[in-house]
């Protein structure tokens, strides 16, 4: 078995458009019957110190099957006692053999925005040339390159970030793939939000930041991975799109409405990207897009790391079953 560590994966290569495409090609085989993505398990400590979840996965057309978990700890939501550990474990499903385990935190910073530039690409209107992304952590981070790789022609960028030096990071990360292009720091997210086709809300809870429904333009994008959106943007969305209806209803329940309830999916990605369902009906549509990963995802990202990382020697062979 072959042990992949976070600083045997930190700088192993991988462009934003590899990403996309491996992402892509997990939905679309999802969306085939290829694949199979069942329904995370997850276990939390009654008084909220601790959560985790346990997800298996079948990738059909890598021929990989893979588990991955995670584990948080956040006794006092205090980033000095926080600790979080994400790993993830495949096999070759041809062979039998074990690929590798590995640490999965670039795994899931690199699906996730790649996860969010497909969902705009299929649902942004025609003529879109403007993002407002929010948020500067993580997510924050990664999320204009691999936009941009899947929707080039969006060009006027604006981010909100409430820190220095995740505002000087997005920059950096843009300007290593785009240095050509201008990145305008905003200090009101709402009326910054009246100028966007997109906005995309990265953010962590105690962002400032809580975009309305009437902030957004007509025809705008609204997408949600972390947060910087209110409730008023799911529940008067003309049309609303999700990476998975199951995982909404599970992790997306602080977006409910009044009544407590979230507002329905009217389609989802994988069955967009097969043709199989229409993420936007017409142009002045205010569509809300919920991203919650699926692990097929996670796999697909993880195997092309893997094996890049496994063809450059990179980690430690562990005689584990010996």
């Amino acid at each position: 078995m072959r042990v992949l560590s976070r600083s045997d994966l930190a700088d192993v290569p991988i462009t934003p458009a590899e990403v996309v495409r491996a992402v892509e090609d997990a939905y679309l085989a999802l969306a085939a019957g290829d694949s199979e993505n069942p329904r995370k398990l997850s276990v939390a400590h009654p008084d909220g110190w601790s959560v985790a979840y346990a997800m298996l996965g079948r990738d059909g057309r890598r021929r990989v099957v893979a588990m991955k978990t995670s584990y948080k700890f956040d006794p006092s939501h205090d980033r000095s006692t926080k600790r979080y550990y994400t790993t993830i474990t495949l096999y070759d499903d041809a062979t039998g053999m074990p690929i590798a385990m590995m640490d999965c935190s670039r795994v899931g910073a690199l699906r996730t925005p790649a996860v969010s530039a497909l969902l705009v690409r299929e649902t942004i209107r025609g003529g879109a040339d403007s993002v407002l992304l929010i948020g500067t952590g993580t997510q924050g981070r990664q999320a204009l390159p691999h936009l941009l790789a899947a929707n080039p022609h969006l060009r006027r960028l604006m981010v909100f970030g409430t820190h220095h030096e995740g505002l000087a990071a997005v920059r950096d990360q843009l300007g290593a793939h785009h240095p050509h292009l201008e990145l305008r720091v905003v200090d009101d997210p709402r009326a910054a939000a009246r100028d966007a086709d997109v906005v995309l809300a990265t953010a962590g809870p105690a962002t400032p930041a809580a975009v309305e429904s009437s902030d957004l333009a007509p025809g705008s994008v609204a997408v949600l991975v972390g947060y910087g959106l209110a409730p008023s943007t799911l529940a008067d969305a003309d049309r609303v799109v999700a990476t998975s209806a199951e995982q909404m209803a599970l992790t997306g329940t602080d977006m409910a409405g009044p009544d407590g309830r979230l507002r329905p999916v009217d389609a989802e990605l994988p069955q967009i990207l097969g043709r199989r369902a229409v993420a936007r009906r017409h142009d002045d549509e205010k569509v809300f897009v919920y991203n919650s990963g699926l692990v097929l995802t996670d796999i697909a990202v993880a195997h092309a790391l893997a094996e890049n990382a496994i063809a450059a020697g990179r980690g430690t062979e562990v005689a584990l079953w010996d």
